[in-house]
């Protein structure tokens, strides 16, 4: 019996909801488990890396200011868009448990998606820093407050929020009559809308709108903050101060690149060529879980702050150390 066939179909009033889809992941690749233990490496290595960089700027006063909250928002969005994706990919793959039940599937869906938006506006809030910072340096710490910074990435999870949960409703409205086949990795958007046998036009509407709002509105508004950053540099008229403030840029173009470049990519091939289900499955895997492993490892080797407020740490803990075997050595002698 075939996954279509073991899916029972629940009968809900108007909509044909099915009890379970079935995920189908790759087909025909001889070894593909250690490309699923690859994975489990790299969700091993992204709770690590955001953990202690969360940890860094939580313990740290210093670090407590507008700039490291956005880097504390990326760290703990990056660690719970691995955790609503990664486990369950594991699960479902590693030990071949396919089938996921309706509601868990839109949830699943719902959870992916709104992380991953939100990591796209956290990047978004991070070039308003540096525009500002690079602007209009001397009204820095009057523009950019954490009052202003929570108002913004608040205003973004509230957005975000209801644009995935409509997105989820519209898809909670279609009807299942026919194949269950997930063609993708985990509970993606498209090839689950693709499924449903009743009209689906509104749902594709919404799909665009919150490709434009994850993907387009986020990637004009980095472009435009660093066409304006460009020209505030070309004013300068010392190579050096020039140098130093592009300097401040580079941990933010290197974590925009490695964010959407791969999005661009795989939605532009997928849209221009007949992309293999395997390749684009690959693609999307990768895109969803490397910039998480990677923005954490970025932020601590590049920025000289958060290295500084590490090396502090290991100091205050070795005398911390020091002191405590002393006062175990004196109690010692004393009994």
């Amino acid at each position: 019996m075939g996954p279509e066939e073991k899916a029972a179909v629940i009968f809900n009033t108007t909509f044909f909801h099915p009890e379970k889809f079935y995920i189908s992941g790759f087909s025909n690749i001889p070894h593909v488990k250690y490309f699923y233990v690859f994975l489990c490496f790299v969700y091993i290595m992204t709770v690590l890396g955001n953990g202690f960089l969360i940890s860094v700027i939580y313990l740290v006063k210093t670090l407590h200011t507008p700039k490291y909250m956005i880097v504390f928002n990326l760290a703990l969005t990056d660690l719970c868009g691995s955790t609503a994706l990664i486990p369950k990919l594991l699960n479902t793959f590693l030990f071949d448990m396919r089938y996921i039940v309706y509601e868990a599937c839109l949830s699943y869906m719902f959870f992916v998606l709104f992380f991953t938006s939100m990591q796209s506006w956290t990047l978004v809030t991070m070039s308003y820093d540096r525009f500002i910072a690079i602007c209009f340096p001397l009204r820095y710490h009057s523009i950019v407050t954490k009052p202003a910074i929570a108002a913004m990435l608040l205003s973004a999870l509230a957005v975000l929020l209801s644009a995935i949960a409509c997105m989820i409703r519209l898809v909670d409205r279609l009807s299942f009559c026919s194949s269950l086949v997930v063609k993708s990795f985990y509970c993606d958007h498209g090839p689950v809308v693709r499924l449903a046998c009743n009209d689906i036009s509104l749902n594709y509407i919404m799909g665009y709108v919150a490709f434009i709002l994850i993907l387009c509105i986020p990637l004009v508004l980095i472009a435009f903050t660093y066409v304006c950053i460009s020209i505030a540099l070309s004013r300068i008229a010392s190579g050096e101060e020039r140098l130093k403030a592009m300097k401040t840029c580079t941990c933010h173009l290197i974590l925009v690149a490695v964010f959407f470049l791969p999005i661009v990519g795989t939605n532009i091939a997928t849209v221009s060529s007949q992309i293999h289900p395997n390749a684009r499955i690959i693609n999307s895997t990768l895109t969803h879980t490397i910039p998480a492993l990677l923005n954490p490892i970025i932020y601590s080797l590049k920025t000289e702050e958060v290295l500084n407020s590490i090396r502090k740490l290991c100091k205050r803990n070795r005398i911390s150390n020091k002191k405590l075997s002393k006062k175990v050595n004196s109690l010692s002698q004393l009994y």
